[in-house]
């Protein structure tokens, strides 16, 4: 750790942040599987500091290139001049180490939505304000060309969503693996508005402006479908964690969802929402049988439940995500 301390400190030291003779006090922070991230407390102020790893923590071999440090920081740039109060303030950034800094957002102020959500505080009123600020930022980067360019990082976002969840789950299901390899290539061929990459209730922490969005590095200028879907995925999934919650949980995704489309002005609904309800059965099985399970699923016969659940609208996709809901809410009853 001495190591990597003179490492952070230096780049404190260079970016202007902090002068070496000032006392540096650093904390780690649960930074999820593919980073690790620091609060670094300086006199009379904190921020955070983030670093990508080349492999990330699962058990699972997952690799992943460490360019996309770079592009969560432009991502923070973007979101910073369209949605100022809903993400991080970008501080610094040095690309040849992999580094950036940010504000240190108290948690005591930020409490993080999946917690809320599996300690069985679910507010269809959050869930509506994320839905707004996601549709928010992609109609802010819908058509824009620029934004295509500098996010043309489809190889990132197929090392780091498309492989580990639909690729490693086709693997285990052989009966599935033309469909979920054709929406592998038929996600990876859009590219439609800046998309994050990890809209997850881990990385949404429900602040006092409304939801902030953390953890970008998945940014990929394609497909806003998947940003919706991976989010109401979750949803979905934590009525097998919090059972006495799943009727506020449905309530939930469709408040997201309405929320969401509400924003959506760049192409017809019917197409987006066809694109989300065919994402949504994989990302589900994804969860459970790709290189990144959920870890509140841990019941073999829940997890079962799931697969008899996804399996067959990942072959006969439903239109609307109304469908999947109700569909899945009787399931999840039984």
């Amino acid at each position: 750790m001495n190591g990597t301390k003179a490492m952070l400190g230096a780049f404190l030291v260079s970016q202007g942040l902090a002068s070496a003779e000032e006392p540096a006090h650093w904390h780690p922070l649960a930074g999820g599987v593919s980073s690790d991230i620091w609060r670094v407390d300086l006199p009379g102020r904190s921020m955070c500091i983030k670093r990508a790893l080349a492999k990330l923590k699962v058990s699972a071999d997952w690799q992943a290139p460490v360019s996309r440090n770079a592009f969560e920081w432009a991502w923070l740039q973007f979101a910073a001049r369209h949605a100022p109060d809903h993400a991080p303030h970008p501080i610094a950034h040095d690309s040849e180490a992999g580094l950036f800094a940010m504000s240190f957002l108290a948690p005591e102020a930020h409490p993080v939505w999946k917690e809320q959500l599996m300690a069985g505080e679910v507010s269809a009123r959050t869930a509506q304000a994320v839905g707004r600020v996601l549709g928010e930022l992609h109609a802010a980067s819908a058509g824009r060309p620029e934004l295509a360019a500098a996010f043309d990082t489809t190889d990132n976002f197929r090392a780091l969503r498309l492989e580990p969840y639909f690729t490693a789950t086709a693997e285990r299901h052989p009966t599935l693996g033309a469909a979920l390899m054709d929406l592998v290539e038929r996600t990876a061929g859009l590219h439609i508005a800046l998309v994050h990459g990890d809209v997850s209730p881990k990385n949404i922490l429900v602040g006092p402006r409304g939801p902030v969005l953390i953890d970008a590095e998945c940014a990929w200028y394609g497909d806003p479908a998947f940003d919706l879907a991976f989010c109401l995925n979750h949803l979905l999934l934590k009525c097998l964690a919090r059972a006495d919650q799943c009727e506020a949980l449905l309530a939930s995704f469709a408040m997201l969802a309405e929320a969401y489309f509400e924003q959506a002005n760049w192409e017809p609904r019917a197409a987006l929402e066809e694109r989300a309800a065919r994402l949504l059965p994989a990302l589900m099985l994804a969860r459970i049988d790709g290189k990144s399970p959920v870890e509140y699923v841990v019941d073999e016969a829940q997890r079962d439940a799931v697969r008899a659940f996804a399996a067959p609208l990942v072959l006969r996709p439903a239109s609307r995500l109304a469908h999947v809901a109700r569909e899945w809410g009787q399931a999840a009853a039984r």
